[in-house]
């Protein structure tokens, strides 16, 4: 797979290049590295081109200073990332720091679906011990969201990404902030409207109250596997009727939620930010000091296995749906052509973790991630992929990815046997891909014809020659509810006769991306290898 760079990355440094990039932005891209004397343990670092980081993303060098020096201020908490060093040449800023092996969290779990309470609670306990201890040090994360949530290989949640963060209070002085920053969704309405904007000062906010406000955000999309609105703005009739009916609203996402998550939210998601419940009243409210068998005493988790079981045996793809429908009632819940474009401005100036991808001509493109080892990469010769293959059949029925197209989706036997941590049940890749034994030259244009039936852009259609192993299309939109949304379709042979096709994340919640796989699964569902037939 061809990819460029603006410039080589840095050789003086104390540490070794262990993958090929494993995440990435528009500016930045992060890999596996480790100590140069030894093969353990194995960290991430975080390469941020300055120049491009500041032209394209508005982040000069005193920001990306701040970032360092608030991460290595709240290292020290279990479900926070831990900082280990950073370094500097005229092209780049590189951040050492601890490996999520885990990946997304959200990218485990089903869209429009979630998660039941247990697991819910889980997570949602784990983000609050970190964001308490973050506001116990003065910081507001500020940029709470799905995209920032990542696991370990143990399952345990990590709070990453600190480049919106903020000092709030330093020896007891406390001061408000007044930046315009975070993703639509998850915002608190105060930020919106005390923040300044241009030549307009605004009378600003306190960080810790919107950290808390995302946090019921990020409960409620745990347990409805949807945001309940938007934006909390006039502009969405969720969050309208939601201030209307003094948050006894209709809307059936609310309708589904377990009633006694109700008043915890209500508190959380009260508009006046002095009414708001404090950390504290969350912490000592009854739905989060209720038992739970997946959680131990010391807040990390107790049964990592059935726990992964449980989140993996809950995706699954319906190929008997409709992809072009409404879900909702409200258009702004659909994923649908008219939200659909090129556009890149984030839902009225919300500055957001990662700047826009310009929308020609990308300048970097990095890496691709890894393909799963276990295939060997072979020239195809035409052969029809034979489903009855019993060699093939035997690693298809081994990849994770696959149970999600089973009418049943479950965890094989001989995983669960062996399996001695979370990861072994949930893997760190992401399981937004599937298998096909169409050629390349067909594939293509199906994957293709799907992106314009959901109204993307496809710019950069590959040109197949006889021969090819691979291909790229790059994804450049806006979700359902007009957040920015990219990254790139791969098309890889991995094994004769056979292609995987891997929908990579570049930017974007990762339950949006899931939405949009699913769509384009049942889409190009003729292609499509399920292990049922």
């Amino acid at each position: 797979m061809q990819h460029s760079q603006l410039a080589p990355l840095p050789n003086d440094v104390p540490f070794r290049i262990v993958s090929k990039t494993i995440g990435q932005g528009a500016y930045a891209c992060i890999k596996k590295a480790c100590p140069l004397d030894s093969d353990n343990p194995v960290f991430a670092v975080k390469y941020i081109h300055k120049e491009y980081a500041a032209k394209h993303g508005k982040i000069s060098a005193r920001q990306l200073q701040l970032e360092v020096t608030v991460h290595k201020h709240v290292t020290g908490h279990n479900n926070i990332i831990s900082f280990y060093q950073t370094g500097e040449d005229h092209i780049w800023r590189w951040i050492a720091m601890e490996l999520a092996e885990g990946g997304d969290l959200f990218d485990k779990i089903e869209a429009d679906e979630g998660v039941g309470e247990d697991i819910a609670h889980v997570y949602f306990s784990q983000l609050v011990s970190a964001v308490s201890y973050m506001h116990s040090k003065g910081v507001g994360h500020r940029d709470i969201k799905p995209e920032n949530m990542l696991l370990t290989a143990d399952g345990n949640l990590k709070i990453a990404d600190f480049g919106l963060a903020a000092l709030f209070e330093y020896k007891g002085t406390r001061k408000l902030s007044s930046t315009f920053c975070g993703s639509p969704p998850y915002i608190a309405p105060e930020v919106i409207t005390c923040s300044s904007r241009g030549s307009n000062k605004g009378s600003g906010y306190h960080p810790d109250l919107v950290d808390i406000w995302s946090c019921g955000i990020v409960l409620f999309v745990l347990l409805a596997g949807n945001t309940p609105w938007d934006s909390p703005t006039d502009d969405s009739y969720e969050f309208h009727e939601y201030i209307a009916t003094n948050a006894r609203t209709t809307d059936e996402l609310w309708q589904k939620l377990p009633p006694s998550t109700l008043s915890l939210l209500r508190g959380m998601l009260t508009v006046d930010p002095k009414d708001r419940f404090s950390m504290e009243d969350v912490r000592r409210h009854p739905w989060y000091t209720r038992s739970n068998k997946f959680l131990s005493p010391d807040g990390k988790l107790r049964d990592p296995i059935n726990l992964a079981t449980s989140m993996f045996e809950s995706l699954h793809i319906d190929f008997s749906q409709d992809p072009l429908s409404q879900q909702r009632k409200k258009p702004s819940r659909s994923f649908d052509a008219m939200d659909m474009d090129v556009d890149m401005d984030n839902g009225g100036g919300l500055s957001s973790t990662q700047p826009e991808m310009p929308a020609g001509d990308v300048v970097m493109d990095w890496d691709t991630p890894d393909l799963a080892s276990k295939f060997s990469s072979t020239q195809p010769t035409g052969k029809a992929f034979n489903s009855q293959d019993a060699a093939l059949a035997n690693h298809l029925e081994e990849e994770p990815s696959m149970s999600q197209f089973s009418q049943q989706p479950s965890v094989p036997i001989s995983r669960t046997q062996n399996a001695q941590r979370f990861q072994d049940i949930i893997p760190s890749r992401s399981l937004t891909r599937f298998f096909s034994a169409w050629e390349l030259k067909l594939l293509v244009p199906l994957i293709c014809e799907g992106l314009h039936r959901l109204g993307v852009p496809v710019p950069n259609v590959p040109t197949v020659v006889a021969g090819d192993t691979s291909a790229m299309i790059r994804v450049i939109a806006k979700d359902g509810r007009m957040c920015p949304l990219q990254g790139k379709v791969l098309i890889e042979c991995v094994s004769e006769g056979l292609f995987e096709v891997e929908f990579v994340k570049v930017k974007g919640d990762p339950l949006e991306w899931r939405r949009f796989f699913k769509k384009m699964t049942i889409l190009c569902k003729d292609a499509v290898f399920k292990p049922d037939e």
